[in-house]
C-alpha cells in the first residue's frame, strides 16, 4: 500500500503566463518566508491570493491545507507551532472568517505559540464594492476584532507597505514572547496588475533579535540564592521543546538537589518519573505539591503560567521566588490571561531557557545528556480485559495498547489524571489549547501530526466527545492530505465539566443532585462516533466499552496509522473526573 502524503494532493496544471499581479507578490513573500503549509477556508475576498499560491507557486511552499471552517485553519496552525515551534500562515476570509476563526486564535494568544494569520477585506474604496456581497465583507478596521489577543495588526493601503507589513508580522510573531499577528489585505492590491514585479527583500535580513540575556546581576543574584537554598523548588513551566534545553534544566535541577513541579496545561517541561519531580502534573496542585511548595526556601518559576494563582493554593509559601519570564510585555488591559500578580525577589527579564542556561553557567553546570525518544510510559497498571472504562482505566488500557510504540500525547482530555503517565522528553506530551475553548482537540492534532509526519513519533490524542462533535469536520482535511494520528475519544456522553458545577450548585442551595445532568448529557440518540470519523474518510473503529476492547482496539489502530491513516476510536467511559480535578474546578476559596 502506498502512504498518501500532502505532497501528491491537489497538483495544478502549470500556468503559461507571466503576468505580474499584487497577489503574485504575496505569495513569493510567504515562500521567502519559509512557510510550509497555508491553512484556510475558501473566500472571494483573497480569490486573487489563491490564484497566485495556486498558479504563481504551484501549490507548493507554501502547500494550501483545505479546511472545512477557519476555527479548524487556526487550530491546525496550532498545533504545528507547538511541534516545532515555527508558525505556519492562516487565511481567513474578511470579517466573517475572522469571527469563525477567533477562537482559535484566541487560544493560540493564550498559549504563546506564534501564528501567521492573514486576512482580506472588501475594497475599502466604496465605489469599487460589488453591490451587497462586497458591503457585507468590508469593515471599517477589521483587525479591531481580534487587535485585543494578537501581538500585532496591519491592513496596509499599497504594495511597498503590504511588503514591509508581511516581514514585520512574521518577526514580532516568531519574538519572544510569541503569539499571532494579523495582517489584512485590501482586495484592490491583490487584484492590481503589475507591469514589473518589484524586488523581494532579503529576508535573511528580517530576524527575530537574538535572545535577550537576563541581566548579570539578577543571575549573579539568583544563582547565590539557589546555591545556598537548603529547599530549592523549580516551577518548570513555558519552556522550550529544545532538548538541548531540556537537558540543561535537568541538569541544573540535579546539581541544586532541587524539587520540581510540572503543570498538565503546557506539556512535557521536566521528566515526570525524575526522583526530584513531585506531586503530579495537574491543573490545580495537590496536597503534595502544596506541601512542597509550603518547605521550599527558594523557588525558581520558569515562565510557570500562574505562579501567584499556585502559591495561593499552596497556603503559607515563605520562600524567595525568582522568576524568569517575558511573558508581561503580552499583558493588556482586555484580557486576564495574564493571571494575578505575583510577588517576586528577582525577575529576570528573559525566555526561562535562556536564564536556565545563564544560572547554570554561573554554577558551573554542565549541559546534561540529551533525553532520548523511548516508548510510553504509563504509570498505571493494565487493567483487567472486562473492566468497564472510566478515566482512569482509559489510561490503563491505552498504555497497555501503545506499549512499544513512541508516541507524542498531542491533547488529554480535561478529566485525565496526572499520575495515570510519564513523560519523558519535550515531544512527551504538547499540553492543551492555552484558552480552554471547547473544539480546539481535533485540529491542533491534526496540525502537530502533520509536524510529526517524518518523524518516529506516532500522534496520540485523548479527546472529549464535546471537543470531537464541535470540530469533527477537521478530520476530513486530515484524511485529504493523508496526515496519520490514532484519536480516542474518551466518550463519556455528557458535557461533564458542567455537571460538576451544576452539582456544587445544587448542594449549596440544598437543591436535588440528581437534576445535574439536564441539559447536560450528550444521548437520546447517542452520537455515532466512529461513523462520524468514517464520513470524513478517516477510521473509524468502536464504540468500546471495556480495557480489552480498547486495547484491541488501539492496537489495530496502531496497524493502521503505520499504513498512513488517520484513525478515531469510540470509547464509551462513565462520567467522571480524578478527585484533584474535582476540587480544582469547583473551589470557590
Amino acid at each position: 500500500m502506498t502512504e498518501k502524503r500532502a505532497s501528491d494532493v491537489e497538483l495544478p496544471v502549470a500556468s503559461q503566463t507571466d503576468e505580474v499581479w499584487g497577489s503574485d507578490i504575496f505569495a513569493e513573500m510567504l515562500r521567502g518566508l519559509g512557510v510550509k503549509y497555508v491553512a484556510l477556508n475558501p473566500g472571494s475576498s483573497f480569490r486573487g491570493l489563491h490564484d497566485s499560491l495556486v498558479n504563481k507557486l504551484g501549490n507548493r511552499d507554501p502547500q494550501m491545507l483545505l479546511c472545512l471552517h477557519e476555527e479548524h485553519a487556526a487550530a491546525i496552525a496550532h498545533g504545528y507551532a507547538k511541534v516545532t515551534g515555527e508558525p505556519l500562515a492562516v487565511i481567513l476570509h474578511s470579517n466573517v472568517g475572522l469571527m469563525h476563526g477567533s477562537m482559535a486564535i484566541f487560544n493560540a494568544w493564550c498559549d504563546r505559540v506564534p501564528m501567521l494569520v492573514y486576512g482580506a477585506t472588501g475594497p475599502v474604496d466604496a465605489a469599487m464594492r460589488r453591490p451587497w456581497i462586497d458591503w457585507l465583507h468590508t469593515c471599517r478596521d477589521q483587525g479591531a476584532l481580534i487587535r485585543n489577543y494578537v501581538k500585532w495588526d496591519d491592513q496596509p493601503a499599497s504594495m511597498e507597505a503590504a511588503i514591509e507589513s508581511m516581514l514585520r508580522a512574521d518577526v514580532i510573531a516568531r519574538t519572544a514572547p510569541t503569539g499571532p499577528t494579523y495582517v489584512n489585505f485590501d482586495v484592490s492590491i491583490q487584484e492590481k496588475y503589475h507591469a514589473e514585479a518589484p524586488p523581494l527583500p532579503d529576508f535573511a535580513r528580517y530576524q527575530p533579535p537574538l535572545p535577550a540575556e537576563p541581566s548579570a546581576e539578577g543571575v549573579a543574584h539568583a544563582a547565590d540564592l539557589l546555591k545556598n537554598a537548603k529547599r530549592p523548588v523549580v516551577l518548570a513551566g513555558r519552556v522550550s521543546r529544545d532538548p538541548a534545553d531540556w537537558a540543561r534544566r535537568v541538569a541544573l535541577v540535579e546539581a541544586l538537589g532541587a524539587e520540581v513541579l510540572t503543570d498538565i496545561r503546557i506539556g512535557a517541561s521536566f521528566p515526570t518519573d525524575h526522583p526530584q519531580h513531585r506531586g503530579k502534573p495537574a491543573f490545580f496542585i495537590d496536597d503534595d505539591a502544596g506541601e512542597v511548595l509550603r518547605q521550599a526556601d527558594v523557588i525558581l518559576s520558569l515562565d510557570w503560567l500562574d505562579p501567584a494563582g499556585t502559591l495561593k493554593l499552596a497556603g503559607r509559601v515563605e520562600a524567595k521566588v525568582i522568576q524568569a519570564s517575558l511573558d508581561y510585555q503580552l499583558h493588556n488591559g482586555w484580557g486576564m490571561e495574564h493571571q494575578a500578580l505575583p510577588a517576586l525577589d528577582i525577575h529576570l527579564a528573559c525566555t526561562p531557557d535562556r536564564a536556565t542556561h545563564a544560572i547554570a553557567d554561573a554554577l558551573g553546570v554542565g549541559a546534561g545528556d540529551a533525553p532520548a525518544d523511548l516508548p510510553v510510559c504509563p504509570a498505571l497498571e493494565a487493567p483487567a480485559p472486562d473492566t468497564s472504562l472510566d478515566i482512569m482505566t482509559l489510561a490503563g488500557a491505552l498504555g497497555e495498547g501503545l506499549d512499544g510504540v513512541c508516541a507524542s500525547m498531542v491533547r488529554l482530555p480535561l478529566g485525565w489524571a496526572g499520575e495515570a503517565w510519564h513523560f519523558r522528553h519535550p515531544l512527551d506530551f504538547l499540553g492543551s489549547d492555552g484558552g480552554a475553548g471547547i473544539g480546539s482537540g481535533p485540529g491542533m492534532l491534526i496540525g502537530a501530526a502533520l509536524a510529526l509526519k517524518d518523524s518516529d513519533r506516532l500522534p496520540v490524542a485523548v479527546l472529549g466527545d464535546g471537543d470531537f462533535m464541535m470540530a469533527a469536520s477537521a478530520f476530513w482535511t486530515a484524511a485529504h492530505y493523508g496526515v496519520p494520528f490514532l484519536a480516542v475519544v474518551s466518550n463519556n456522553q455528557s458535557f461533564f465539566n458542567d455537571e460538576v458545577h451544576q452539582e456544587r450548585v445544587a448542594v449549596a442551595r440544598n437543591r436535588p443532585v440528581e437534576n445535574k445532568w439536564i441539559g447536560q448529557r450528550i444521548g437520546d440518540p447517542d452520537i455515532d462516533i466512529a461513523g462520524i470519523a468514517r464520513a470524513q474518510g478517516v477510521e473509524g473503529i468502536g464504540p468500546v466499552a471495556t480495557a480489552g476492547e480498547l486495547v484491541d482496539a488501539v492496537k489495530k489502530g496502531i496497524a493502521m496509522v503505520r499504513q498512513g491513516k488517520s484513525v478515531v476510536i469510540d470509547a464509551r467511559v462513565r462520567p467522571g473526573y480524578n478527585p484533584n480535578m474535582v476540587a480544582g474546578l469547583t473551589r470557590s476559596d
